[in-house]
Protein backbone atom coordinates (compact mmCIF):
# COMPACT_ATOMS: atom_id res chain seq x y z
CA UNK A 1 0.00 0.00 0.00
CA UNK A 2 1.31 3.32 -0.21
CA UNK A 3 2.38 5.51 2.09
CA UNK A 4 0.11 8.56 2.12
CA UNK A 5 1.50 10.12 5.63
CA UNK A 6 5.07 11.35 5.84
CA UNK A 7 5.40 13.36 9.13
CA UNK A 8 2.98 13.25 12.20
CA UNK A 9 3.54 17.08 12.82
CA UNK A 10 2.80 18.28 17.11
CA UNK A 11 2.27 21.97 17.18
CA UNK A 12 2.03 23.10 20.97
CA UNK A 13 0.95 22.93 24.15
CA UNK A 14 3.36 25.27 24.59
CA UNK A 15 3.85 28.02 21.80
CA UNK A 16 5.21 31.15 20.84
CA UNK A 17 1.68 32.00 19.38
CA UNK A 18 -0.80 30.32 21.61
CA UNK A 19 -2.27 32.44 24.61
CA UNK A 20 -2.76 29.31 26.81
CA UNK A 21 -1.73 25.03 26.10
CA UNK A 22 -3.22 23.30 23.35
CA UNK A 23 -1.18 20.87 21.30
CA UNK A 24 -2.56 20.35 17.69
CA UNK A 25 -1.30 16.92 16.01
CA UNK A 26 -1.37 17.13 12.04
CA UNK A 27 -0.91 14.54 9.79
CA UNK A 28 1.05 15.92 6.21
CA UNK A 29 2.54 14.81 3.36
CA UNK A 30 5.01 16.79 2.47
CA UNK A 31 4.10 20.68 3.30
CA UNK A 32 0.30 19.51 2.97
CA UNK A 33 -1.52 18.76 6.06
CA UNK A 34 -4.10 15.86 5.98
CA UNK A 35 -5.99 15.99 8.86
CA UNK A 36 -5.65 17.22 12.25
CA UNK A 37 -6.93 16.92 16.50
CA UNK A 38 -6.94 19.20 18.93
CA UNK A 39 -5.93 17.88 22.38
CA UNK A 40 -7.10 19.79 25.33
CA UNK A 41 -7.29 19.29 28.53
CA UNK A 42 -4.15 20.82 30.20
CA UNK A 43 -5.31 24.23 32.52
CA UNK A 44 -8.88 22.32 34.33
CA UNK A 45 -10.15 24.71 36.33
CA UNK A 46 -13.34 22.63 37.96
CA UNK A 47 -15.01 25.96 38.50
CA UNK A 48 -18.84 24.83 37.41
CA UNK A 49 -18.47 22.47 40.86
CA UNK A 50 -16.71 24.80 43.20
CA UNK A 51 -20.37 27.41 42.13
CA UNK A 52 -22.51 24.89 43.17
CA UNK A 53 -23.70 25.56 46.96
CA UNK A 54 -22.87 29.09 46.86
CA UNK A 55 -24.99 31.98 46.80
CA UNK A 56 -25.10 34.52 43.37
CA UNK A 57 -22.82 37.03 45.17
CA UNK A 58 -19.85 34.53 45.13
CA UNK A 59 -20.79 33.05 42.05
CA UNK A 60 -20.81 36.17 40.82
CA UNK A 61 -16.95 36.35 40.86
CA UNK A 62 -16.43 33.30 40.03
CA UNK A 63 -18.39 33.38 36.26
CA UNK A 64 -16.09 35.97 35.46
CA UNK A 65 -12.98 34.43 35.97
CA UNK A 66 -13.26 31.36 33.39
CA UNK A 67 -12.43 33.64 30.71
CA UNK A 68 -9.77 36.17 31.75
CA UNK A 69 -9.86 37.82 28.03
CA UNK A 70 -14.43 38.27 28.16
CA UNK A 71 -15.13 38.27 31.59
CA UNK A 72 -17.92 41.02 31.02
CA UNK A 73 -20.14 38.59 29.02
CA UNK A 74 -19.54 36.07 31.58
CA UNK A 75 -20.92 38.64 34.33
CA UNK A 76 -23.50 39.91 32.15
CA UNK A 77 -24.65 36.11 30.91
CA UNK A 78 -24.69 34.88 34.58
CA UNK A 79 -26.74 37.68 36.35
CA UNK A 80 -28.96 38.21 33.45
CA UNK A 81 -29.86 34.04 33.78
CA UNK A 82 -30.34 34.95 37.84
CA UNK A 83 -32.52 38.43 36.87
CA UNK A 84 -34.87 36.03 34.70
CA UNK A 85 -35.65 33.22 36.86
CA UNK A 86 -35.89 35.92 39.74
CA UNK A 87 -38.67 38.35 37.39
CA UNK A 88 -35.97 41.44 38.56
CA UNK A 89 -36.20 43.84 36.00
CA UNK A 90 -33.19 46.13 35.23
CA UNK A 91 -33.34 49.73 34.82
CA UNK A 92 -33.36 51.18 31.34
CA UNK A 93 -30.21 53.21 32.24
CA UNK A 94 -28.64 50.52 33.80
CA UNK A 95 -29.41 48.27 30.37
CA UNK A 96 -27.84 51.01 28.24
CA UNK A 97 -25.29 50.94 30.97
CA UNK A 98 -24.36 47.13 30.49
CA UNK A 99 -24.63 47.39 26.82
CA UNK A 100 -21.73 50.08 26.78
CA UNK A 101 -19.54 47.85 29.15
CA UNK A 102 -20.10 44.80 27.17
CA UNK A 103 -19.01 46.64 24.09
CA UNK A 104 -15.82 47.83 25.41
CA UNK A 105 -15.14 44.44 26.37
CA UNK A 106 -15.85 42.82 22.87
CA UNK A 107 -13.49 45.53 20.91
CA UNK A 108 -10.62 44.80 23.48
CA UNK A 109 -10.97 40.71 23.00
CA UNK A 110 -11.25 41.39 19.11
CA UNK A 111 -8.30 43.92 19.02
CA UNK A 112 -6.70 40.53 21.07
CA UNK A 113 -7.11 37.97 18.53
CA UNK A 114 -6.75 40.05 15.56
CA UNK A 115 -3.10 41.37 17.15
CA UNK A 116 -2.51 37.46 17.75
CA UNK A 117 -3.42 36.65 13.99
CA UNK A 118 -0.73 39.66 13.08
CA UNK A 119 1.94 38.53 14.88
CA UNK A 120 1.73 34.17 14.15
CA UNK A 121 1.77 35.57 10.08
CA UNK A 122 4.67 37.83 11.45
CA UNK A 123 3.29 41.08 11.02
CA UNK A 124 4.92 42.57 13.89
CA UNK A 125 4.26 46.41 13.03
CA UNK A 126 0.29 46.00 12.85
CA UNK A 127 0.18 43.54 15.90
CA UNK A 128 1.85 45.96 17.89
CA UNK A 129 -0.36 48.51 16.54
CA UNK A 130 -3.19 46.57 17.57
CA UNK A 131 -2.35 46.02 20.87
CA UNK A 132 -1.80 49.40 21.76
CA UNK A 133 -4.73 50.13 20.29
CA UNK A 134 -6.59 47.80 23.01
CA UNK A 135 -5.31 49.51 25.41
CA UNK A 136 -7.65 52.54 24.77
CA UNK A 137 -10.53 50.20 25.20
CA UNK A 138 -9.08 48.60 28.57
CA UNK A 139 -8.83 51.91 29.69
CA UNK A 140 -12.60 52.84 29.10
CA UNK A 141 -13.53 49.45 31.17
CA UNK A 142 -11.22 51.01 33.98
CA UNK A 143 -13.05 54.19 33.59
CA UNK A 144 -16.33 52.81 34.19
CA UNK A 145 -16.23 49.76 36.21
CA UNK A 146 -12.92 50.73 38.27
CA UNK A 147 -11.23 47.53 36.86
CA UNK A 148 -9.62 46.38 33.81
CA UNK A 149 -9.84 42.76 33.79
CA UNK A 150 -12.54 41.35 36.19
CA UNK A 151 -15.42 43.86 36.95
CA UNK A 152 -17.78 42.73 38.60
CA UNK A 153 -19.80 45.49 36.94
CA UNK A 154 -23.36 43.65 36.57
CA UNK A 155 -25.45 42.29 39.73
CA UNK A 156 -29.14 41.39 39.88
CA UNK A 157 -31.49 44.56 39.10
CA UNK A 158 -28.96 46.65 38.04
CA UNK A 159 -25.34 47.82 37.65
CA UNK A 160 -22.46 48.64 40.74
CA UNK A 161 -21.20 52.14 38.82
CA UNK A 162 -23.09 54.85 37.37
CA UNK A 163 -21.17 57.02 34.15
CA UNK A 164 -20.28 60.51 35.60
CA UNK A 165 -21.12 62.94 33.03
CA UNK A 166 -17.07 64.20 32.37
CA UNK A 167 -16.99 59.97 32.01
CA UNK A 168 -19.24 60.26 29.00
CA UNK A 169 -17.46 62.50 27.10
CA UNK A 170 -14.46 61.34 27.67
CA UNK A 171 -15.16 57.71 26.83
CA UNK A 172 -16.82 59.70 23.37
CA UNK A 173 -13.58 61.34 22.63
CA UNK A 174 -12.14 57.59 22.96
CA UNK A 175 -14.29 56.19 20.90
CA UNK A 176 -13.68 59.16 18.24
CA UNK A 177 -9.49 58.35 18.12
CA UNK A 178 -9.70 54.38 18.71
CA UNK A 179 -12.33 54.77 15.23
CA UNK A 180 -9.68 57.07 13.57
CA UNK A 181 -6.80 54.82 14.45
CA UNK A 182 -8.59 51.76 13.69
CA UNK A 183 -9.61 52.92 10.00
CA UNK A 184 -5.52 53.07 9.10
CA UNK A 185 -5.15 49.77 10.63
CA UNK A 186 -7.92 47.89 8.94
CA UNK A 187 -6.56 49.73 5.43
CA UNK A 188 -3.27 48.37 6.40
CA UNK A 189 -4.70 44.53 7.09
CA UNK A 190 -7.00 44.53 3.62
CA UNK A 191 -3.90 45.80 1.54
CA UNK A 192 -1.04 44.55 2.59
CA UNK A 193 0.23 41.77 0.10
CA UNK A 194 1.80 39.27 3.26
CA UNK A 195 -1.38 39.07 4.71
CA UNK A 196 -3.36 38.46 1.48
CA UNK A 197 -0.92 35.91 1.19
CA UNK A 198 -1.05 34.28 4.06
CA UNK A 199 -4.98 34.73 4.86
CA UNK A 200 -6.97 34.81 1.55
CA UNK A 201 -8.33 31.18 0.80
CA UNK A 202 -6.49 29.70 3.54
CA UNK A 203 -8.12 27.52 6.42
CA UNK A 204 -11.19 27.52 4.39
CA UNK A 205 -14.40 26.53 6.65
CA UNK A 206 -17.35 26.56 4.19
CA UNK A 207 -21.03 27.49 5.62
CA UNK A 208 -22.06 23.93 4.75
CA UNK A 209 -19.14 22.77 7.49
CA UNK A 210 -20.02 25.42 9.87
CA UNK A 211 -23.54 24.65 10.08
CA UNK A 212 -22.19 21.13 10.06
CA UNK A 213 -19.92 21.50 13.16
CA UNK A 214 -22.06 24.15 14.91
CA UNK A 215 -19.79 27.02 14.80
CA UNK A 216 -20.49 30.78 16.41
CA UNK A 217 -20.01 33.80 16.76
CA UNK A 218 -17.09 35.61 14.14
CA UNK A 219 -16.03 31.88 12.73
CA UNK A 220 -19.38 31.23 11.71
CA UNK A 221 -20.56 34.76 10.40
CA UNK A 222 -17.58 34.97 8.38
CA UNK A 223 -19.04 31.85 6.35
CA UNK A 224 -21.49 33.53 5.37
CA UNK A 225 -23.90 32.38 8.90
CA UNK A 226 -26.04 35.32 9.45
CA UNK A 227 -26.12 34.41 13.31
CA UNK A 228 -25.90 36.34 16.58
CA UNK A 229 -27.69 36.21 20.10
CA UNK A 230 -27.35 40.01 20.34
CA UNK A 231 -30.52 40.03 17.90
CA UNK A 232 -32.62 38.34 20.69
CA UNK A 233 -31.32 41.12 23.34
CA UNK A 234 -34.24 43.02 23.83
CA UNK A 235 -31.59 46.28 24.63
CA UNK A 236 -29.72 45.58 21.37
CA UNK A 237 -33.07 45.71 19.47
CA UNK A 238 -33.82 48.57 20.60
CA UNK A 239 -30.52 49.95 18.74
CA UNK A 240 -30.91 48.70 15.64
CA UNK A 241 -28.56 45.64 15.78
CA UNK A 242 -27.78 43.78 12.79
CA UNK A 243 -25.05 41.03 12.47
CA UNK A 244 -22.16 41.42 10.10
CA UNK A 245 -21.53 38.74 7.49
CA UNK A 246 -18.98 37.48 4.76
CA UNK A 247 -18.97 34.85 2.69
CA UNK A 248 -15.26 34.45 2.04
CA UNK A 249 -15.00 31.55 4.30
CA UNK A 250 -11.31 31.90 4.89
CA UNK A 251 -9.02 33.26 7.46
CA UNK A 252 -9.20 36.73 6.33
CA UNK A 253 -12.62 36.72 6.14
CA UNK A 254 -13.12 35.88 10.01
CA UNK A 255 -10.44 38.52 10.73
CA UNK A 256 -12.37 41.10 8.99
CA UNK A 257 -15.36 40.25 10.62
CA UNK A 258 -13.98 40.90 13.64
CA UNK A 259 -12.61 44.51 12.62
CA UNK A 260 -15.82 45.43 10.82
CA UNK A 261 -17.70 44.42 14.13
CA UNK A 262 -15.27 46.73 16.25
CA UNK A 263 -16.72 49.62 14.44
CA UNK A 264 -19.93 47.89 14.82
CA UNK A 265 -19.59 48.30 18.51
CA UNK A 266 -18.18 52.03 18.47
CA UNK A 267 -21.34 52.57 16.89
CA UNK A 268 -23.76 50.89 19.08
CA UNK A 269 -21.71 52.67 22.15
CA UNK A 270 -22.78 55.89 20.77
CA UNK A 271 -25.88 55.37 20.46
CA UNK A 272 -26.29 54.11 23.98
CA UNK A 273 -24.45 57.49 25.34
CA UNK A 274 -26.66 59.32 22.82
CA UNK A 275 -30.05 57.74 24.13
CA UNK A 276 -29.17 56.87 28.17
CA UNK A 277 -32.04 58.09 30.24
CA UNK A 278 -31.37 60.08 33.69
CA UNK A 279 -32.46 57.87 36.30
CA UNK A 280 -32.09 54.91 38.59
CA UNK A 281 -28.92 52.38 37.98
CA UNK A 282 -30.53 49.71 40.41
CA UNK A 283 -34.12 48.13 40.68
CA UNK A 284 -33.31 46.32 43.88
CA UNK A 285 -35.03 42.36 43.86
CA UNK A 286 -33.93 39.31 45.71
CA UNK A 287 -32.69 35.95 43.82
CA UNK A 288 -35.57 33.46 44.63
CA UNK A 289 -35.73 29.24 43.93
CA UNK A 290 -36.13 28.74 39.97
CA UNK A 291 -34.13 27.63 36.88
CA UNK A 292 -33.47 29.15 33.29
CA UNK A 293 -31.85 29.27 30.46
CA UNK A 294 -30.00 32.15 28.67
CA UNK A 295 -27.82 32.34 25.87
CA UNK A 296 -25.86 35.71 25.33
CA UNK A 297 -23.19 37.03 22.45
CA UNK A 298 -19.92 36.53 23.54
CA UNK A 299 -17.30 37.81 21.55
CA UNK A 300 -16.11 34.58 20.05
CA UNK A 301 -20.04 33.43 20.01
CA UNK A 302 -23.18 31.74 21.90
CA UNK A 303 -22.65 31.54 25.56
CA UNK A 304 -25.25 29.56 27.29
CA UNK A 305 -25.59 29.78 31.07
CA UNK A 306 -28.34 27.39 32.57
CA UNK A 307 -28.88 27.81 36.72
CA UNK A 308 -30.96 26.16 39.12
CA UNK A 309 -31.18 27.62 42.57
CA UNK A 310 -32.80 26.63 45.99
CA UNK A 311 -35.36 28.54 48.24
CA UNK A 312 -32.08 30.42 49.59
CA UNK A 313 -31.14 32.08 46.38
CA UNK A 314 -27.62 29.69 46.33
CA UNK A 315 -26.97 28.01 43.20
CA UNK A 316 -28.11 23.93 43.21
CA UNK A 317 -26.99 23.17 39.57
CA UNK A 318 -25.47 25.47 36.78
CA UNK A 319 -24.35 24.53 33.57
CA UNK A 320 -22.28 26.27 31.11
CA UNK A 321 -21.67 26.21 27.30
CA UNK A 322 -19.05 28.33 26.03
CA UNK A 323 -18.16 29.49 21.92
CA UNK A 324 -14.63 28.09 22.02
CA UNK A 325 -15.45 24.14 21.66
CA UNK A 326 -17.43 24.13 18.35
CA UNK A 327 -15.24 26.49 16.48
CA UNK A 328 -11.89 24.40 17.96
CA UNK A 329 -14.12 21.17 16.33
CA UNK A 330 -14.22 22.95 13.40
CA UNK A 331 -10.68 24.23 12.97
CA UNK A 332 -9.93 20.94 13.52
CA UNK A 333 -12.00 18.75 11.59
CA UNK A 334 -12.35 21.24 8.49
CA UNK A 335 -10.06 24.38 8.42
CA UNK A 336 -7.21 22.68 8.76
CA UNK A 337 -7.81 19.80 6.48
CA UNK A 338 -5.95 20.07 2.93
CA UNK A 339 -3.89 23.74 4.44
CA UNK A 340 -1.43 23.84 1.89
CA UNK A 341 1.40 24.60 4.20
CA UNK A 342 2.25 23.28 7.39
CA UNK A 343 3.55 27.00 8.70
CA UNK A 344 -0.50 27.74 8.35
CA UNK A 345 -1.55 25.43 10.94
CA UNK A 346 -0.86 28.07 13.71
CA UNK A 347 -2.40 31.09 11.69
CA UNK A 348 -5.43 28.81 10.86
CA UNK A 349 -6.30 27.85 14.26
CA UNK A 350 -5.30 31.17 15.50
CA UNK A 351 -7.45 32.59 13.37
CA UNK A 352 -10.67 30.54 14.93
CA UNK A 353 -9.94 32.88 18.25
CA UNK A 354 -9.56 30.11 20.79
CA UNK A 355 -9.69 30.32 24.34
CA UNK A 356 -9.09 27.44 26.50
CA UNK A 357 -9.72 28.71 29.22
CA UNK A 358 -13.29 29.03 28.80
CA UNK A 359 -12.98 25.13 27.45
CA UNK A 360 -11.17 24.18 30.94
CA UNK A 361 -13.75 26.12 33.11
Amino acid sequence: MKKTVDVSLPVGPVHPCFKEPARIKCQTTGEKVLSAEIELGYVKKGIERIMVGRPWQEVMFLAERICGICSVIHNMVFIETVEKLSDINVPKRAAYLRVIVNELDRIQSHMLANYSYCYTIEHETLAMYLINLRETAIDQLELITGARITCAYMIPGGVRFDLKENDAEKLSFAMDKMEKDLIRFTNMFESGPLIGLRSKNVGILTREDAILSHAVGPTARASGINADQRTNHPTYQELGFSPIVMDSCDSYARVMVRFKEVFQSIELIRKCLDKLPKGLIRGGGVVTEGEYTWIGEAPRGELTYHVKTDKYGRVAEIAIQTPSIMNIEACAHHMLKNVDSAADVTSTFISSDPCIACNER
